[in-house]
């Protein structure tokens, strides 16, 4: 059996299904919200206590947490972010 490849690489299947963009941001959502788990961890900071640095509840919170919610503002990602001693750098390549 020939397996015939329709485009170059996922990329271009992703951008023929019309999915590319949403999935570029749900994966660069994932890594800013491992990172932030990644150094609350270090500090020993609970979320509670993070919710409370940032004025917003525990659930609240959560939304910023999750992988897959990209609803969240740039403003809200770098406060989070400043609140554990780093900022986020945006590169356009």
């Amino acid at each position: 059996m020939r397996i015939v490849h329709l485009g170059k690489d996922f990329d271009d299947y992703l951008k023929a299904e019309d999915n590319y963009l949403e999935t570029q941001l749900v994966a660069i959502k994932r890594v800013i919200a491992f990172e932030i788990n990644q150094r609350m961890h270090e500090q020993g900071l609970p979320k509670s206590a993070m919710a409370r640095q940032l004025g917003v509840g525990r659930s609240t919170f959560e939304i910023l947490l999750d992988p897959t919610n990209t609803s969240i503002s740039l403003l809200t990602l770098e406060r989070a972010v400043r609140a554990l001693g780093h900022r986020i750098q945006i590169n356009l390549i």
